[in-house]
């Protein structure tokens, strides 16, 4: 166990120490702010303060970690080795950055609850943050400063040994229409068809009334494959199925449909199952909650994980509801657009209220690539490189790959050629040195 002694033991300072020590590196952590007590642990100890006690093993604490509320602070990045930090400290500290306050800001998304530019859907955007504008979006900081501070800590005490955790991926299949053409309804069809006769797409009419007439399958019924694919791996897919009423933003399928609750049974008896929460009840908790209801009545359990609608997020109401309707975990935290890592980490943690000032029983799981961020990427080539490098980044410090796919993306879409090779690079990744 590693005990730290610092002048004052704050929310702040327990959550981010707990996520660092046990979270990523497995050790257990106590805190004392008596002199005595800490003197006479005779195991892993280091002080965390303004100043030195003697020649123990000491970080000088930034004030982030003792403040309450928002303040204007003021961040200069630095290169630390391969990678970057902020919080820089004096030369008697055993490490030259504060990564413990670093880590509190990027994963509370503190600048998320600063002023800031929305885009056209009310969401925080990658190039609105921090990691973007100074260029280590790209790498899970969080968990590579951890392993620099187990680095220097084993120095410290090399005779302790600490666990080792392995690289792991969580893929998501993110349903917000089970089909394209089939359960649509009479009214949705016609429209659908006369759409695609003012547009001149003949094609995209002729596979409508072959699917709907029972001749060709639903290029969005790719479902088969996925189990298929669930069948050969041992780590659980996590499906994510819109079960919200059709409006601007949402248009899947009705839920009172007797073959779309069927799938989603299915689908459950091979994967894990969660909501995917309709852009309207992102902001609405009655809405949410009959959501929810909904979903635990289909796969008769407690819905236990979240993925919001478009990837948006409002810090903190959004967290909030979900705690609320004892939501245990969500999977929102990432950018559709933008590869990498929107909390700094690759690990899961727990959502801290910086307006409450506490920490919650929510597990942030955040993912780290959308299948349309590597439509950015021309060439079949370039995708399986981005791919690679995040791989890579991921198992330097063995993190856990979390990456998001619709059910379409393995369908008969041209731009959505070679994905289904993407999604096998990733499924055979823990296989590889």
């Amino acid at each position: 166990m590693l005990l730290v002694y610092t002048h004052k033991i704050s929310p702040r300072l327990k959550y981010v120490f707990k996520h660092i020590c046990t979270r990523v590196l497995g050790i257990k952590v106590s805190f004392t702010t008596k002199i005595e007590a800490f003197i006479a642990h005779d195991s892993l100890k280091m002080s965390y303060t303004k100043q030195q006690l003697g020649n123990e093993f000491f970080i000088k604490s930034h004030e982030i970690l003792f403040e309450q509320g928002l303040s204007d602070i003021e961040i200069n990045i630095q290169d630390w080795g391969n990678t970057k930090c902020f919080f820089s400290l004096g030369e008697k500290s055993a490490m030259p950055f504060d990564i413990f306050s670093a880590s509190f800001y990027l994963l509370s998304r503190y600048e998320e609850y600063l002023p800031h530019v929305k885009d056209e859907y009310g969401r925080f955007t990658a190039t609105e943050s921090l990691a973007y504008k100074k260029g280590f979006l790209h790498q899970p900081v969080v968990d590579i400063w951890a392993y620099k501070f187990k680095d220097i800590l084993q120095k410290q005490y090399p005779e302790f040994e600490f666990p080792r955790r392995a690289y792991q991926i969580k893929p998501i299949i993110d349903v917000p229409s089970a089909y394209n053409y089939k359960l649509k309804g009479i009214m949705r069809t016609l429209g659908g068809a006369i759409k695609d006769v003012s547009m001149l797409r003949l094609r995209s009419l002729y596979t409508r009334f072959t699917v709907l007439l029972g001749f060709r399958h639903d290029p969005f019924d790719t479902f088969k494959y996925v189990i298929n694919r669930q069948k050969h791996t041992r780590f659980k897919f996590i499906f994510f199925f819109l079960i919200g009423g059709y409006s601007t933003y949402d248009k899947g399928i009705n839920p009172n449909k007797k073959e779309f609750v069927s799938l989603i049974k299915h689908v459950g008896d091979y994967c894990k199952v969660g909501l995917k929460i309709s852009y309207f009840a992102l902001g609405d908790i009655s809405l949410l909650k009959k959501e929810k209801v909904r979903m635990d009545n289909i796969l008769n359990t407690n819905t236990k994980a979240s993925r919001q609608s478009f990837s948006k997020l409002n810090l903190p109401e959004s967290y909030r509801n979900l705690i609320d309707l004892e939501i245990q975990e969500d999977y929102t935290m990432g950018y559709a657009s933008h590869i990498g890592f929107r909390a700094g980490s690759c690990s899961t943690f727990l959502f801290y209220d910086l307006d409450y000032e506490v920490q919650t029983p929510l597990k942030i799981i955040p993912y780290h690539l959308m299948d349309y961020a590597l439509l950015k990427h021309k060439s079949l080539l370039d995708k399986k490189k981005v791919i690679n490098e995040i791989i890579h980044e991921i198992k330097q410090v063995n993190g856990e790959f979390v990456p998001v796919f619709h059910n379409y993306t393995f369908g008969e879409d041209n731009r959505w050629n070679g994905f289904k090779e993407l999604f096998n690079l990733i499924l055979d990744s823990p296989n590889e040195a």
